[in-house]
């Protein structure tokens, strides 16, 4: 019989008391599922109960950990991860850089509290544990289930902050039929794993300044002289940043502090094009295209490079190779 490790760190999916003081997460991965699904079996354990736009990097270094010895026990077959929507998208990139096993992950969640008239956690858990046991989906990684879709980690993000389908981008892998899941597509698998995070990882400093009309450098700056280690600048466009910004950049540079060029739109990859401060002379800075990333994952990805001792001169060639 097959059997499904679900792993609970809180979330929505576990949350009750709406009101004036607000959900806060509180049931138990036990709470949140049946034991058998059909002939399918689950056992559940906590990892963290928490609501998910309070993890830190410690945090998702923790989650990782349970999901890396959940996938070495034998006994299972696959690993269901419950996850608030928040943050989602950045522990499942997370694992999903982590991930070497052929056993699948799949993370899920909720939009409407435990407790609320129609909660919708039960539905997604028990989409999610059918991804997970799917013979089709072995091989796949880390993957999201959510409101009958199930996509790919990389690539997705939170688009919409109340919709029961909350999560877009990445790649379609399976939709729900009925009782039933429809294989589509297999991710392909281009890149090496990476380690498991270290501790070192928790104090990792990889901050997000964004680009907009009339924005100064002055945060970056600030960044380099906190102790940032990398930037993140998440630009216009194809990304772009207006006066100054290549100037500081190319300072940040020079200090050893890394900066990362991603793009503050939805979808589409950064491709250097414009000159004037725009991306060409940002990249000619110093600064290093993020590909399809959002600067959320991108983030993700400098912070566990550098925390396995990526030293910010070596990061361009580390981090594209993983792009």
């Amino acid at each position: 019989m097959t059997h499904i490790q679900l792993l609970g760190t809180g979330g929505t999916i576990a949350s009750r008391g709406a009101g004036s003081t607000g959900s806060v997460a509180t049931d138990t991965a036990a709470d949140l599922s049946r034991s058998q699904y059909g002939e399918l079996t689950v056992s559940a354990r906590d990892v963290l109960t928490t609501n998910s736009y309070r993890l830190d990097l410690g945090d998702l270094r923790l989650i990782a950990e349970a999901t890396q010895e959940a996938l070495a026990d034998r006994d299972n077959d696959g690993v269901v991860l419950t996850h608030g929507t928040d943050t989602l998208e950045e522990t499942a990139f997370l694992l999903d850089l982590v991930h070497r096993s052929p056993k699948t992950v799949v993370l899920t969640g909720a939009q409407q509290p435990a407790d609320s008239p129609s909660p919708d956690g039960p539905r997604n858990v028990e989409e999610a544990v059918l991804a997970a046991a799917s013979p089709g989906l072995h091989n796949s990684g880390v993957l999201i289930s959510f409101n009958g879709t199930v996509r790919s980690a990389r690539g997705a993000r939170k688009a919409h902050t109340t919709a029961s389908s909350p999560f877009q981008g990445g790649a379609e892998v399976a939709h729900t039929a009925g009782d039933q899941l429809v294989v589509t597509a297999i991710p392909r698998r281009r890149h090496p794993p990476l380690p498991l995070p270290p501790a070192a990882f928790d104090t990792t400093r990889v901050e997000i300044v964004t680009a907009y009309p009339g924005a100064t450098p002055d945060l970056l700056d600030f960044a380099v002289q906190f102790g940032a280690q990398a930037v993140v600048l998440a630009g216009t466009g194809v990304g772009n940043a207006g006066p100054g910004f290549a100037e500081n950049v190319a300072q940040a540079v020079e200090s050893g502090c890394a900066v990362v060029l991603s793009t503050r739109v939805p979808w589409g990859p950064v491709v250097p094009l414009y000159g004037n401060g725009g991306g060409t002379d940002l990249v000619a800075a110093g600064a290093i295209p993020s590909g399809d990333l959002n600067p959320f994952q991108a983030r993700i990805l400098a912070a566990l490079l550098l925390s396995h001792g990526t030293s910010a001169a070596e990061l361009p060639w580390a981090f594209e190779a993983h792009l």
